[in-house]
Formats: C-alpha cells, structure tokens, sequence
C-alpha cells in the first residue's frame, strides 16, 4: 500500500526554521518524483518544492527559493523540506505527494493533478 507521512510541523516565531521529513511506504524513491506543497486557509493549495525520482533535479515556487531546501534519503525512503528564514505567510498546512507521471529526470510543481498520491499533511505555523 502506497503512504506518505509527514512530520515536523509546528510553531515557530519568523525567522525561525522547521524541518520537515515525507517517510514514503510501498514504493521506491526512485520511482516517482516527490513534492511539497502548501494550502493556507481560504486560499488553494499551491506547490512549493519538487525533486525528481533521480534525485538530480528539483525545483522551488519563488515565494521560497533561497529559503527552503528539499533534499532525500534514500536508504531511509525519506524527502526533507528545510524551511529557514520563515515568514508569517508561510504558515499553512504541508503536504507530501508522489508524481506518477513525472520522467526519471524531471519534477513538476504542476498541475496538480499529476500527483495521485497524498500524505495527510503537518501544519506550520509562523508567528510571534
């Protein structure tokens, strides 16, 4: 069975860092690319970071780069977000989600549509 689970969510005053941690169950990492994404209340949930099954490409929303990193660990079937220099417009509720039709060498922060498979997600909260 095919599940992700997300962890690392919490409260952090702005400036501060999380990390987040995907655990993937049932498939590979090399099988399929991995992104983070976010929705805040009352807005749609937007993508944030991606890393291809290859683990050589990734890519970021500009609301985050230079901020967030996204990096894997094979051996524990596992993607990281590390989110630095966090602000109060990051705070929104992530989610882990596997890209079924993303090539080897690619990642995709869209459509959407193209990851079928979703963790429950972990919430972030930045505020003072």
């Amino acid at each position: 069975q095919l599940q992700l689970v997300e962890s690392g969510g919490g409260l952090v005053q702005p400036g501060g860092s999380l990390r987040l941690s995907c655990v993937v169950h049932g498939f590979s990492l090399n099988y399929y690319a991995i992104g983070w994404f976010r929705q805040a209340p009352g807005k749609e949930r937007e993508g944030v970071s991606c890393i291809s099954s290859s683990g050589g490409t990734t890519d970021y929303a500009d609301s985050v780069k230079g901020r967030f990193t996204i990096s894997r660990d094979i051996s524990e079937n596992t993607v990281y977000l590390q989110m630095n220099n966090l602000k109060s417009e990051d705070t929104a509720i992530y989610y882990c989600a596997a890209d079924v039709f993303a090539v080897e060498a690619e990642c995709h922060l869209g459509p959407i549509d193209e990851y079928k498979y979703w963790g429950q997600g972990a919430q972030v909260t930045v505020s003072s």
